[in-house]
């Protein structure tokens, strides 16, 4: 390498306006079909321009290529995952799981309370499991089925599903992010969790209330006649078993045991094949297109059940689209997308651009509020730039630690402060690795569904409001600092 240069504001800023330059003008003119590559190739000029500017700093190709490699190698285990979700997903619709989950639920559920019970199922598979993406991946894609039956807006049900989700990914001790914030900030996992509990429970009250109000509001003049309908379809379909079920309580077993995500998820979609062998013969012979060799049906099937897209076809449209899956090839644009935005992180990291912003921001940091104030903005910064939840708590982690030792505060605050912001917002933004997966898994768009996340918006305002009153802050005694 050359002689290195630290590079000033205005270069560390440039590819980030190019960024949201350009990304604006996709939206504008593609509206939702910009996610499908305009975006892609959005982060991809931002990058060339983030490395122009690396290299004028003195940085070699060598150097960019490595950071590239590091960050595109901290988003693969989400890839992977994304893959494995895409055949648990094909695999439960052709063994009639999900549909028996919706036809259950559509059974006990009433409309007015939906949204309210949506929320609080997830938070509590969420907390129990520790991953908001095997919540939604799972319990979500059979409660957005049941709400779309019911008539509620697709957008309002993944907010509920998503806050709910993202309360137990915050407060489970499962929760790699749960685990992360307490190392970065340098205090011990349960601490964190019940300092938690000041900010989390009153910002998950408010959202019950809010879905609970929202229920009554509903019209649900429609729901009862239109849950027949989806009833109907999939008695038609299906063979209804609740032996079914044993299936999702077993992967939810092996996550709460500790079982990594992946290969949980990954037997949980040859479970499923095996349940679809065994109650839906008929199922499989018309996804194969195979007569008189069952065997041989069977195995077709569930490849292309975990591959790629199967629909389940009824007299009703609508309800066709409710029984379809994607498998594998349906997550694959969605990992085009993490690729871009890690690539576009690493080029950004390697010349420490996103360094430099955060170190300005930090400097208007004077009170415990500002300062609370200021990480928040720095996780939420760090989400849109370098597009993945991991980076937003453990870059500001590590350069707030010391900062706040400084100010005399305990490192609880500031772990609080990284998942407050960093974890919960990560999944409002398109083309962040959460967004993008939760988009993509419920099938319904980032911006469609993030104005409904009350649980995740209100989450950082709630973290400032607190430290700004100088609510329950902690401090350290004389000895500790």
């Amino acid at each position: 390498m050359s002689e290195i240069k630290k590079p000033s504001l205005l270069q560390a800023l440039t590819p980030i306006v190019v960024l949201i330059g350009l990304l604006t003008i996709n939206v504008i003119v593609l509206g939702s079909d910009a996610i499908t590559g305009a975006n892609q190739i959005a982060l991809l000029m931002a990058s060339g321009i983030a490395g122009i500017i690396a290299f004028r700093c003195g940085y070699n190709w060598h150097h960019i290529e490595g950071s590239i490699v590091k960050s595109i190698s901290s988003a693969m285990g989400a890839m992977l995952i994304l893959l494995a979700i895409g055949s648990l997903a094909g695999t439960w619709l052709l063994s009639g799981i999900v549909p028996s989950m919706i036809y259950y639920g559509l059974k006990i559920l009433n409309p007015t309370i939906f949204l309210l019970a949506a929320c609080v199922v997830c938070a509590i598979v969420s907390v129990a499991t520790g991953s908001s993406w095997s919540t939604v991946a799972t319990v979500g894609i059979a409660l957005l089925g049941i709400g779309k039956a019911m008539d509620i807006h697709e957008g309002v049900i993944a907010g509920a599903i998503i806050s709910g989700a993202y309360f137990g990914d915050k407060m489970s001790p499962l929760s790699d992010t749960t685990n992360l914030a307490p190392a970065m900030a340098g205090t011990d996992l349960f601490t964190h969790i019940r300092y938690m509990t000041y900010t989390t429970f009153p910002t998950l009250a408010i959202t019950l209330v809010i879905f609970f109000i929202w229920g009554f509001t509903l019209d649900t003049s429609g729901a009862a006649t239109d849950s027949s309908a989806v009833l109907k379809a999939i008695e038609s379909r299906f063979n209804l078993s609740p032996f079914l079920f044993i299936v999702p309580v077993l992967v939810i077993v092996m996550i709460v045991k500790k079982v990594p995500a992946l290969p949980a998820l990954l037997v949980g979609a040859l479970l499923g094949g095996i349940a679809a062998i065994i109650f839906q013969p008929d199922l499989v012979i018309e996804i194969s297109k195979v007569d008189g060799n069952f065997l041989k049906a069977s195995f077709i099937a569930v490849m292309n059940a975990m591959t790629t897209t199967i629909h389940i076809q009824t007299a009703d449209p609508m309800i066709s689209e409710l029984l379809t899956a994607k498998g594998m090839s349906g997550m694959l644009n969605t990992i085009w997308l993490i690729l871009c935005a890690m690539i576009f992180g690493g080029v950004m990291e390697s010349a420490g651009l996103l360094k430099i912003i955060a170190e300005k921001i930090i400097q208007f940091a004077h009170s415990t509020g500002s300062l609370v104030a200021s990480t928040t903005v720095t996780c939420i910064f760090f989400n849109f730039t370098a597009s993945d939840q991991y980076m937003a708590i453990a870059v500001p982690g590590r350069m707030y630690a010391d900062t706040f030792r400084k100010r005399g505060l305990k490192p609880e605050v500031l772990s609080r402060t990284l998942e407050d912001s960093g974890t919960v917002t990560s999944v409002l933004i398109p083309w962040n690795t959460c967004g993008a997966t939760q988009a993509n898994v419920l099938g319904v768009a980032t911006m469609a569904y993030a104005p409904f996340c009350f649980f995740c918006i209100m989450s950082p305002f709630m973290t400032v409001l607190q430290a700004y009153v100088n609510y329950k802050i902690r401090r350290l005694d004389a000895t500790e600092a």
